[in-house]
């Protein structure tokens, strides 16, 4: 499985921007977000099933980002609406691609065996 992640940018606190990762050369059975901010540990961002409509998201982004996906673009997305400049980070996404994996375990980064290059997000205030 190999990810391409982008979308990032910089934008000011309060609008809006949505990442794409493009899945390709395998499957995969949970598709992650992840972010990392300068300085500061890899966090869980949002995750989906590829193969339902479940999905789980961190309690700090709850009610303004959505994760989802275009199975016929083999594309995960991650709509980040309202941003705050404590958005600013590097955004990852990532790929379960093993086996499937419950969903407790959807927001530790060692359920992941695929990662992408990550792409910057900057919030200005």
């Amino acid at each position: 499985v190999q990810l391409q992640a982008s979308g990032g940018g910089l934008v000011q606190a309060g609008d809006s921007l949505r990442l794409s990762c493009v899945v390709s050369s395998g499957r995969a059975y949970v598709m992650g977000w992840f972010r990392q901010a300068p300085g500061k540990e890899r966090e869980f961002v949002a995750a989906t099933d590829w193969s339902s409509s479940t999905t789980n998201r961190a309690n700090s982004v709850k009610g303004r980002f959505t994760i989802s996906r275009e199975n016929a673009k083999n594309t995960v997305y991650l709509q980040m609406n309202s941003l705050k400049p404590e958005d600013t980070a590097v955004y990852y996404c990532a790929a379960r691609s093993t086996r499937r994996v419950v969903l407790s375990a959807w927001s530790s980064a060692l359920s992941y065996d695929t990662w992408g290059q990550g792409t910057l997000v900057t919030v200005s205030s």
